[in-house]
């Protein structure tokens, strides 16, 4: 059961509802039939100063506005993983190397979301989850996060193209020898595991910066960001029990951006959506649909506490 902060009413249903890890929740959230898949790689923390050898080389620049661009670098799965022209392998490369479109709708719907005063980022603790690129935590940083974790299910997708991203974007030295953020984590693991180093991480910040005390529990993540990330039905709960275990409650949101429908691995926005909705625990709001033709429809939805 998740902890609230002192002098708040207790929810009247439960934060934490999935007591059985294996359940299907009604609606076909299963175990696949087949061979299991092989286990999951160890959740770790990854240093900054992991950078890979093969890491992302020219950079290229994602045009936000007409006053920012965030640079990118691009890596080749086959010089990572020895995989060529896949997007996916179960259990060993899940596409954090590939530029995907949701990331850019999720970065775009932040920019208007700030713009438009719905969103204030300074000083904000943000996650980005299943983050490859990196580029709408990179964004959330350049915007005046207080302290951005970036989280892939693959440590090599951080050192080869994340951490070099971030480095590009965040940690430039200014003339006065300051760098442009305050405090930086990365975390690569499976989404059923990943919660212990995340929660930690976070928690250490607190203590440092005394909004913590041992009493109080962690503060969890104001602002939790993931672009495509729910395209594997079978995933889907694990990735919604992390949010919920990892979101500062009651205030805490979630931007997430994605397909409608993953043709041929089931999963989609709305299937999220749906297994949100079943729970019960957190509201959702449509930000964004995108029919650009690039890919079946795409969406950004926002999610938070009721």
């Amino acid at each position: 059961m998740e902890k609230t902060e002192a002098k708040k009413p207790t929810p009247a249903s439960p934060l934490f509802s999935f007591s059985n890890p294996s359940a299907s929740f009604g609606f076909g959230f299963g175990a696949a039939p087949g061979p299991p898949p092989p286990p999951p790689p160890p959740a770790v923390e990854v240093l900054l100063s992991e950078e890979s050898p093969v890491a992302a080389g020219n950079l290229e620049p994602v045009v936000v506005d007409d006053s920012l661009s965030i640079y990118k670098g691009r890596v080749n799965t086959s010089d990572v993983f020895g995989v060529k022209n896949s997007d996916l392998v179960p259990g060993k490369y899940e596409g954090g190397l590939k530029l995907w479109e949701g990331s850019l709708d999720l970065v775009k719907t932040l920019n208007s979301d700030i713009k438009d005063d719905r969103l204030l980022m300074e000083g904000k603790h943000v996650l980005e989850l299943g983050c490859g690129h990196g580029l709408p935590g990179i964004y959330a940083g350049l915007k005046g996060a207080g302290l951005v974790h970036f989280q892939d299910f693959n440590a090599e997708v951080l050192r080869c193209l994340t951490i070099p991203n971030v480095k590009a974007n965040l940690l430039k030295k200014s003339s006065q020898g300051t760098s442009t953020s305050r405090s930086i984590g990365f975390y690569a693991g499976d989404w059923s595991e990943i919660d212990k180093l995340l929660l930690c991480g976070d928690a250490v910040q607190d203590k440092i910066t005394n909004l913590r005390t041992e009493n109080e529990g962690y503060r969890g993540y104001d602002i939790i960001l993931m672009a495509e990330t729910v395209y594997a039905l079978d995933s889907l709960p694990s990735l919604y029990r992390l949010v919920k275990k990892c979101l500062h409650y009651p205030s805490g949101v979630v931007y997430m951006a994605g397909k409608k429908h993953y043709f041929g691995v089931g999963g989609g926005t709305r299937q999220f959506l749906r297994l949100v909705r079943e729970d019960g625990a957190m509201q959702s709001d449509l930000l964004a649909e995108v029919t650009d033709g690039s890919s079946n429809v795409r969406e950004v939805w926002k999610f938070s506490f009721k």
